[in-house]
């Protein structure tokens, strides 16, 4: 699913939208361009989470960490890894088995070493205001919300 956003607060809808519908366990892609919009992306979504702290891209920490009132959110971002054995060297595969929500900057470059279900979102950036958002899910869960974010998107947003 195509969906176009034409500025941050239209982006924040899109994340509140999101917000409603995870749960522990859930994973969230994102990819696209540098300046695209996924740390702005991220930023909305854990703001829609009851996430006080300010997000920041973890791209040298490789993740952070941010509770709320239902959980945590993990939030990686990995720009900077080059080979799929620096995730093992950082734990990788075990936030998989933890109790949270994670959120994945740059996934596509491991998306091998993901495991699914997930949500995919990849962002490209039209102009100064205006986002495309591809939005594809692996997943029963995913197929669900794709049709109810069609039928938001259609009420018009």
């Amino acid at each position: 699913m195509e969906y176009l956003v034409k500025s941050v607060e239209d982006t924040q809808k899109l994340a509140k939208f999101l917000a409603k519908f995870l749960e522990e366990e859930d994973v969230i892609l994102l990819d696209g361009d540098l300046g695209a919009g996924k740390t702005t992306f991220t930023q909305s979504l854990a703001k829609a989470l009851g996430i006080e702290e300010v997000v920041n891209s973890p791209t040298f920490s490789i993740v952070n960490e941010y509770e709320f009132n239902k959980g945590v959110l993990y939030h990686f971002d990995l720009y900077r890894i080059e080979e799929a054995e620096e995730l093992f060297d950082i734990g990788f595969e075990e936030y998989f088995s933890k109790e949270g929500i994670i959120v994945i900057e740059w996934a596509e470059k491991f998306i091998n070493e993901i495991p699914q279900p997930w949500l995919k979102i990849y962002i490209t950036k039209e102009d100064e205001n205006s986002r495309i958002f591809q939005i594809t899910g692996i997943g029963n869960k995913w197929e669900m919300f794709l049709e109810e974010l069609k039928k938001y998107a259609d009420s018009g947003l």
